[in-house]
């Protein structure tokens, strides 16, 4: 059954649309652009799920990975017993959903059949069961950037591994800039990685178009759902709400934000209540890297560069936490280093650019997606193979299938019974907002 004939939606008085007549597909003009050395970051290949069967009981839920969209999704890790392929499961029950929920739901199952990059997870296979869409995506088996850092990289991430990452994210943006649309939900939760060594940027309900009447705008003023979930990451001009809007360049902001979070092991602002992170962003403050004092971009004349003027390693972390910080006492579930370490002049200079003040300034804007992609930061990761992929990812190991008894046999609950909570903490996959 298709999710958009689902009888269960139909008190959003949702009509079907066929997206794929109504935009022109221009994919196959970024799924060859990639050059040939960057191999791990091809087309998806293996990660194709459309051959599966949308049937609920050729799968077998196995453990759970996490949950997302306000803790109305489940996300759980299945075996398609026919193939034996393991992949990805969402699932939601559609009744516990609003109008404003449901429409979100469409739209994101409408623009996954309208992109296709192989850095962009799109759900390729959708389809209802007894009131529960079900939702399958190729298993990431080293789960979201977040969760790498939470478990095996609490101080950061070496620099060789947060250019791979960011790189693959920039690819992505490029697309959907291209496409004329902004992310607006660029965080480290919404990175993630493949047992391949493919990164993948998720998170497509958070989206949203440039395009009116055929002509895209220069600016655009809607500010996001559940915007306070990602306050740390979202721009200056998206927060500041005024008549000139924000574009695709907010991504950009955020990019700058995740370096940071990737680099010093925790969010920056995150100690801050959404007020004062608000004044912050709008009078110029920005994080940064551990050895950089925190100071409004218009200060900022020269950075410190690194002694070293390399990576500290692949197997070293940077210092943990953010400068820019409040008197609360932060969170134990990210342990500090006991001092800072120095960063290469090319990561700074990066995140420098990301995190202008005013994105379209005449003497120093913040740069495109494709022109970062030529940013000197970058020039490492074409130098990568599946050995040195290795290394990177080391301690991390990916997801295998559990050997203890699996979550549940398919069909899911009934559609009016109530969800079961769950106890589960911090999750592999973080799907939310």
């Amino acid at each position: 059954m298709s999710f958009l004939d689902c009888s269960c939606i139909s008190h959003a008085q949702v009509q079907p649309v066929d997206i794929e007549e109504r935009y022109e597909d221009t994919s196959h003009q970024f799924l060859s652009c990639d050059g040939s050395e960057y191999t791990l970051q091809g087309p998806a290949g293996g990660d194709d799920i459309t051959g599966l069967s949308p049937d609920p009981a050729h799968y077998q839920l196995l453990s759970k990975l996490g949950k997302g969209f306000n803790n109305l999704s489940q996300v759980s890790m299945a075996w398609h017993i026919p193939t034996g392929e393991l992949v990805a499961v969402k699932q939601t029950n559609l009744d516990e959903c609003t109008e404003e929920e449901l429409l979100q739901l469409m739209n994101e199952v409408l623009l996954s059949r309208l992109f296709r990059h192989p850095n962009l997870l799109t759900s390729r296979l959708v389809f209802c069961s007894s009131c529960q869409l079900w939702v399958l995506t190729p298993l990431m088996a080293y789960g979201s950037a977040d969760a790498l850092l939470r478990t095996y990289f609490p101080d950061g991430m070496s620099e060789s591994l947060i250019a791979y990452l960011l790189y693959g994210v920039l690819k992505a943006l490029e697309y959907l800039h291209r496409m004329g649309y902004v992310h607006r939900g660029v965080k480290a939760s919404h990175i993630l990685l493949s047992e391949e060594g493919r990164v993948y940027l998720s998170g497509l309900h958070s989206i949203y178009s440039m395009m009116r009447d055929g002509k895209r705008m220069k600016a655009v003023f809607d500010m996001p759902h559940h915007s306070p979930a990602l306050l740390p990451w979202l721009s200056p001009e998206l927060l500041r709400q005024d008549l000139h809007g924000y574009g695709v360049k907010s991504d950009i902001y955020s990019l700058g934000i995740v370096a940071c979070e990737l680099v010093n092991g925790r969010v920056p602002f995150q100690d801050m209540p959404p007020t004062q992170m608000l004044l912050q962003k709008l009078r110029g403050s920005h994080c940064c890297l551990l050895d950089v004092a925190p100071f409004p971009l218009g200060e900022l004349g020269g950075l410190k560069v690194s002694r070293s003027g390399v990576d500290s390693g692949i197997g070293e972390s940077v210092a943990t936490g953010s400068m820019t910080h409040s008197a609360t006492v932060p969170p134990t579930d990210r342990p500090q280093s006991p001092g800072p370490k120095n960063h290469s002049a090319t990561l700074h200079n990066l995140v420098q650019l990301c995190l202008q003040q005013q994105p379209e300034h005449r003497s120093l804007q913040r740069p495109s997606a494709s022109e970062l992609l030529s940013h000197a930061f970058f020039k490492q990761v074409k130098k990568h193979t599946r050995d040195s992929f290795l290394s990177l990812m080391y301690p991390a190991v990916p997801l295998t299938s559990p050997e203890d008894q699996p979550v549940s046999n398919p069909p899911g609950p009934l559609c009016h019974a109530p969800s079961a909570t769950s106890d589960t903490t911090e999750a592999a996959w973080d799907f939310s907002d």
